[in-house]
């Protein structure tokens, strides 16, 4: 059965899809970007700030859902540009566990979005 998941805590869709949908025991989270949802505006200081911004918005989705990062067994990471990485990889660490961290792809890509540096989709199980 498909649950369509919603919270005021992450940013609203900007378009013809949801913050996450669920189905059965796996949730499908959209690519987040660094809209804060208290003010609407992208966060887009420095890289670590974006990635925090990014963190927070799927924390949000995953707690509408009853989960936390703990439940997150995939995760994609899209960034314009690689030399970002190490930075990212920092911030995006400090929110997860290494010993039960999930599997992961990073890749580079020509943009994204309202012109962001970084997206990034998980996927996650109860």
């Amino acid at each position: 059965m498909k649950k369509i998941i919603y919270t005021k805590d992450a940013p609203s869709p900007i378009g013809a899809y949801s913050q996450a949908v669920l189905v059965d025991n796996v949730l499908y989270t959209s690519g987040q970007i660094a809209i804060n949802p208290v003010t609407n505006l992208l966060v887009l200081d420095d890289i670590k700030k974006e990635t925090k911004q990014v963190m927070e918005n799927l924390k949000a989705i995953l707690k509408a859902a009853n989960m936390t990062f703990e439940n997150v067994f995939k995760s994609t990471i899209f960034l314009s540009d690689m030399h970002n990485f190490t930075q990212v990889n920092e911030v995006y660490g400090s929110y997860l566990d290494k010993g039960t961290a999930p599997a992961r792809e990073t890749v580079q890509v020509a943009n994204l979005p309202k012109f962001v540096h970084i997206e990034i989709s998980v996927i996650a199980t109860k």
